[in-house]
């Protein structure tokens, strides 16, 4: 049964902002808010683009989130709580209205749910350089979490790495790996169609039946256990796998016989909310999203963006965005 009463709005005050919120299981819509007038320290922005990340948000969408990580699942200024009613989303960029002289007027990302107008504090916001188009920064929260995958995954010169899952990440992940000197770098799908996208990035691709040979690293983005297995058996000795998929409430088994202790190979995850702990002493939240943000300066990974729905038809369409197997990010325009 869908649910509503429960949703709250932001101060009593101010100016009308509007938010996309999930109110039960397959069920969203668009709620009016009213935003407090910002105080000291406060950014009001005008949202232009949000992007949506389809693995994450159709888990949380279809309440899939099991109930251990409903606290460290909350994203930044997500509204509500697990499993519903709930405003979420980490991909927003827009204007700055009102708020410090150095950032009025500028363009800035995020970590925000799915919203028209956005007041939080000016140090939650990353300021964005002039040259990078506003709708490709909406990749920035996956591209962070691609380059902690490629940290966590401890790729080297010449390494070869295998990248199985050609979605959003996965593809991110590759465009990262293969810019690694002299690195050999295959992204896999079980979609042969993915060849096309690969070939958009300038990455070497294959189907998973055609996989052959072994490999130094390689990493699963692709949210599936068979892909995981297959990883495994493709793995050389002392290779290292990296499981960076979340599965939510599904569990799986892993094939951890036959050749796998012999090998000792190193099975380890991948996570983007803390940074690894080789970097930990020396790098904080926001260098690692500043970074994340430079690497999108290549107008290739416009590719990434699958498709593009105004902000009031959204809660029409997230359903079919969310269950559409070709969705990569798909852009909110407001």
């Amino acid at each position: 049964m869908e649910s509503t009463d429960k949703i709250t709005t932001s101060g009593s005050e101010g100016r009308d902002a509007s938010a996309l919120w999930i109110t039960a299981p397959g069920h969203c819509r668009l709620h009016p808010e009213r935003l407090a007038p910002p105080g000291e320290g406060d950014v009001l922005l005008r949202t232009l683009w949000s992007g949506i990340s389809r693995g994450t948000e159709s888990l949380v969408f279809n309440g899939r989130v099991p109930e251990s990580e409903h606290e460290r699942m909350r994203g930044p200024f997500m509204g509500g709580a697990f499993p519903f009613p709930v405003k979420y989303g980490y991909a927003a960029v827009g204007i700055v209205e009102t708020g410090p002289d150095a950032l009025r007027g500028r363009t800035v990302f995020a970590l925000h749910p799915h919203q028209d107008r956005i007041l939080i504090p000016a140090h939650a916001v990353r300021l964005l350089p002039e040259e990078l188009p506003p709708r490709r920064a909406v990749l920035a929260a996956n591209m962070e979490t691609a380059l902690t995958i490629v940290w966590d995954a401890g790729v080297q010169p010449g390494d070869r790495v295998a990248v199985f899952g050609a979605g959003l990440v996965g593809s991110l992940v590759a465009h990262l790996c293969a810019r690694i000197a002299a690195t050999e770098t295959l992204l896999i799908d079980r979609d042969p169609q993915r060849q096309a996208l690969a070939d958009a990035l300038g990455l070497t691709f294959t189907s998973t039946d055609r996989l052959e040979g072994e490999f130094d690293l390689l990493i699963n983005a692709s949210a599936a256990p068979e892909a995981l297995a297959q990883a495994i058996d493709h793995a050389g000795f002392e290779a290292r796998i990296v499981e960076a998929s979340w599965y939510g409430d599904r569990s799986l088994a892993i094939p951890l016989g036959g050749a796998f202790h012999s090998r000792r190979l190193q099975l380890v995850s991948s996570q983007v909310g803390s940074v690894p702990a080789s970097r930990r002493a020396r790098w904080s939240f926001e260098r690692r999203m500043m970074t994340a943000i430079r690497l999108l300066d290549d107008a290739r990974l416009d590719r990434l963006i699958s498709g593009e729905t105004a902000f009031g038809d959204l809660p029409k369409d997230y359903p079919r965005i969310l269950a559409a197997p070709d969705t990569l990010c798909h852009a909110i325009r407001y």
